[in-house]
Order: structure tokens, then C-alpha cells, then sequence
């Protein structure tokens, strides 16, 4: 992914509109900085009545406000809907890039799930996502970005790795696999709609479980390399571009993070408990909707082989916390203590459903993130969270925050988190990559509609949930 600077006094915001920080004293307290009705890419009702509910019903202004910006942000700025061959087909850009990841396109549009069911429009759209994202892995299982035109040739197009043209970078992630059937098996579980799970999805499965046990790397590195000429070391792969060693355990590799960082020791953790928790909802789905046995059992036993390893290999004893999982491992006994803003982290897990929140490890593993023994954790004058590598020290990323709201069972966390957000979004109206620890003006990717949709569900979830702690925020 491409990387972010600072950005300036002035600012276009993802809503088209112009802004400058040093004038917004001179416009009212909330201006309209949504796009406007005529250039949304996709307007539906259901939003709509859901941003005037929460609107009326939660009293602060501001909160409204966000809500209002951010929730909508994926439908308004970033998707193309239209039939392929008679079916439903989604296209969803990141944000200020255009080329859909796999994981962006998945975390975008879930938010909008809870609603499919009363809503046609929103089940097609989801839909179409889901059957983009067929075509997608079947072009390539080992990358992470494509384009909407499959003849395109990627600005990367000089990156030493088998690359083809319609993608727009060829990083190998296993949560770009994981993602897709996430927003199928909880599109199949609320609507009971099979229709997009056809025999192309099929083979698209059969390509995971391939690429997955490629990525185990039992007898060779497997067919999967990636180097990049570049002036940043977490955008290539070391040892021509295979990663350093490891020993293959039943853990599957990842050459690079959620975050388009390499990894530095292979076996990336959260994305392993991603994987199983995947792999047995492929299974389920497998059997039920293919009629396939054989493919359901290869598929829970890959689950059942790296959840073992997990239990094995990915809990360290931490001479302050007890036991905690490391965010990285290489199977001969060496680790990564950290945690990265990008989810799957190991904060996130209880988000993905790939552990529980009361797990006693996870908890231990969560006061070590959420403190300054994570070496990407910050805490300053605006506010305190965990970032990463991918822009650098002293940055908070707000997915971090709304993923500590998401995965806590605190009531006084929660709305500490929702505050800090509220604070935070540097008088645009919208949430953005990273800000600086000591000022929120200070902000990467003025259009980031992950993050922008993310705290709308986390906002949403509060509000049908425990709307309390909207009332004093």
C-alpha cells in the first residue's frame, strides 16, 4: 500500500469538500462535509433511517454528526454495483486508492449485514461483493489488492513477483482469504441465500485450502515470493523474497501483515486464529451448500492441524503478565512481542471470532497492548492507542480504539474509547489511518472509508446495545 504523509493545513476530505483547519472557527460548530446526495455512489433507505434514528435519539451533536459522516462513508464513496452475466457484482475501492483488497472490501460492507435481511438493495450489494471477491481469488489466491479492469498493469508492475494484470499488488496476507469467507458464511447464516455459492465459489475454496497448505511450507518455501526495489524494508520480503527461515510446525506463513508490512517472523499469529476459525466456517458451508465431504473434512482437519500448532507454539510466558500471545513466531523458539492497528491483531481476535474476550491469555495479552510494553502502543496529549511500522512512531491508529471499544465487556472503557474518537478526528468530521499522539490535526489518509465505516459500527452496535453510554458522552 502506498504510504501516507502528513497531512496540511488543508485538507480534502473523502466527502468532496475543501476545508482548511485553520477556518473552521469561521463555519458552523458541524458543516456538512458528507458528499452530496447527487455524487453518492450508492444511496439506500435503510442508512438513511438508521443515521436519523441515532441522530434523534443520541442527544450530542457531534456524535450525530460522525455518525451521520462516517457510517455511511463505504455506500457513499467508494462502491460500484452493477449485473455480471445476470449477478449481482461489487466493486469497493479502499478509499483514496483505487483497488479493492480483499480484507478492506469485507471489513467495509460488514457493518451493513445487520440490515440485509430487511433490505433487497443491501443483499445485492453484499452479494456482489461476495461474488467479486470469487473472481478475485480465483485470478490470484496470493494477492492482496486487484484492480476493477482485469487488463490493467499495476503501478507495481516492476515488483519481483509473479505478477499479473488486473492486480494492483501481489502481497501475500492470509487474512485476504480469511476476510471473503467471513462475509459469506455471516451473509449465508442471516439470509439462508446459497445463490452465490456456486461452483466458481467452490473452486475459489479449493484455491484457499491449496494456497494454505502451500504456505506451511512442509517440504520447500512453496511457489510464493515477493521483493520490492524500495527505500522502506517493510515493503519487501528478505531471503530473495521468501522471508527468514522457519520451522514448519502445521502454522501457515504470512509474508506480509494486515498492515502491507512484511512480517518478520513468518508464522504471524492473529492471522493463524483467523485462519482456523475460516477454515472450520469453510467446512460448514462446504457441506452444507456444496454437498462436498471430502472438501469439508480437508478443510476442518487444516483447522484442527493449525490449532493445535497455535496451542503449541503461539503462547509465551511474559515475566510481568504470565502468559501471553506473541504477534509473531518461527517454530524454532524465537517471537515478536507487539501488536499492530491493522486487524487481525491480537487485539482484535475476540472481533473476528477467532477467541473469546474472556480467554485468560487474551486478557493477559491485552493489558500487555494496551500499555507501553507494546513497543507500537503511544500515548500523548490527544490520545493513546496502538499503531505500527507502516506509518511510523507516535501515530495512533483510531481502528485500534474502536477495536478496544468492540472486543470489551468495560462500560467506562467503551465510552472512554468513543470520547477519545470524538476528540480525535482532527475537525474533519470523518476518522482517518493515524494521528499524531499530541495532535489530531496531524493525520494520515484524509479518506479511509475502513475506518470511517468501522467506528459507525461501532457507534451502531452502542446504540442498539447499551445506549447509555451514549447518553453523557
Amino acid at each position: 500500500m502506498k504510504r501516507r504523509q502528513f497531512i496540511g493545513s488543508t485538507t480534502l476530505l473523502g466527502a468532496g469538500v475543501l476545508m482548511s483547519k485553520f477556518s473552521v472557527a469561521a463555519k458552523p460548530a458541524f458543516p456538512v462535509v458528507r458528499v452530496p446526495v447527487s455524487a453518492r455512489r450508492f444511496k439506500n433507505a435503510s442508512i438513511e433511517k438508521a443515521i436519523t434514528e441515532f441522530k434523534a435519539k443520541v442527544k450530542n451533536p457531534e456524535l450525530g454528526w460522525l455518525f451521520e459522516n462516517c457510517f455511511p462513508n463505504t455506500l457513499d464513496t467508494t462502491v460500484t454495483y452493477k449485473l455480471t452475466d445476470g449477478k449481482p457484482d461489487t466493486y469497493v475501492i479502499t478509499g483514496d486508492i483505487d483497488a479493492m483488497w480483499l480484507r478492506d472490501s469485507s471489513a467495509q460492507v460488514w457493518p451493513y449485514i445487520a440490515f440485509i435481511n430487511k433490505d433487497a438493495e443491501l443483499k445485492k450489494l453484499v452479494a456482489g461483493v461476495i461474488n467479486r471477491q470469487v473472481t478475485c481469488i480465483l485470478r490470484d489466491p496470493y494477492a492482496n489488492a486487484f484492480y476493477d479492469d482485469a487488463n490493467k498493469v499495476g503501478e507495481w508492475k516492476d515488483d519481483l513477483t509473479d505478477m499479473k494484470p488486473g492486480l494492483h499488488e501481489r502481497k501475500w496476507e492470509i487474512d485476504s482469504l480469511c476476510y471473503p469467507i467471513r462475509l459469506a458464511y455471516k451473509y449465508w447464516k442471516l439470509t439462508g441465500d446459497a445463490s452465490p455459492f456456486d461452483a466458481r465459489w467452490k473452486m475459489a475454496i479449493q484455491s484457499v485450502l491449496k494456497t494454505f497448505k502451500e504456505q506451511q511450507r512442509k517440504e520447500n518455501d512453496g511457489p510464493y515470493s515477493f521483493q520490492r526495489k524500495t527505500a522502506f524494508a517493510t515493503d519487501s520480503v528478505p531471503m530473495n523474497g521468501f522471508g527468514y527461515p522457519v520451522k514448519p510446525v502445521g502454522l501457515i506463513c504470512s509474508s506480509f501483515r494486515p498492515s502491507d508490512d512484511a512480517t518478520i517472523y513468518s508464522f504471524l499469529i492473529p492471522s493463524n486464529f483467523f485462519a482456523v476459525t475460516s477454515l472450520k466456517q469453510a467446512s460448514e458451508m462446504a457441506k452444507a451448500i456444496a454437498k462436498d465431504d471430502a472438501l469439508s473434512a480437508e478443510l476442518l482437519a487444516l483447522a484442527n492441524e493449525v490449532d493445535a500448532a497455535l496451542q503449541k507454539h503461539a503462547v509465551i510466558n511474559h515475566p510481568e503478565y504470565g502468559k501471553v500471545y506473541a504477534y509473531e513466531v518461527n517454530g524454532f523458539g524465537s517471537y515478536n512481542l507487539m501488536d499492530d492497528a491493522n486487524v487481525p491483531s491480537l487485539l482484535g481476535m475476540p472481533y473476528l471470532d477467532a477467541v473469546k474476550n474472556t480467554d485468560p491469555v487474551y486478557i493477559n495479552t491485552r493489558k500487555m497492548l494496551w500499555s507501553l510494553n507494546n513497543p507500537f502502543f503511544f500515548k500523548g496529549t490527544a490520545g493513546e492507542g496502538i499503531g505500527g511500522p507502516h506509518v511510523g512512531k507516535d501515530m495512533i491508529w483510531p481502528i485500534s480504539i474502536i477495536i478496544r471499544a468492540i472486543t470489551s465487556n468495560d462500560d467506562a472503557e467503551i465510552k472512554e474509547c468513543i470520547e477519545t474518537l470524538r476528540k480525535t478526528h482532527g475537525s474533519t468530521g470523518f476518522m482517518h489511518e493515524s494521528f499524531h499522539k499530541n495532535d489530531a490535526t496531524k493525520f494520515t489518509r484524509k479518506w479511509f472509508a475502513w475506518a470511517n465505516t468501522l467506528f459507525g459500527e461501532l457507534l451502531w452496535e452502542t446504540y442498539t446495545q447499551k445506549p447509555h453510554l451514549l447518553a453523557s458522552v
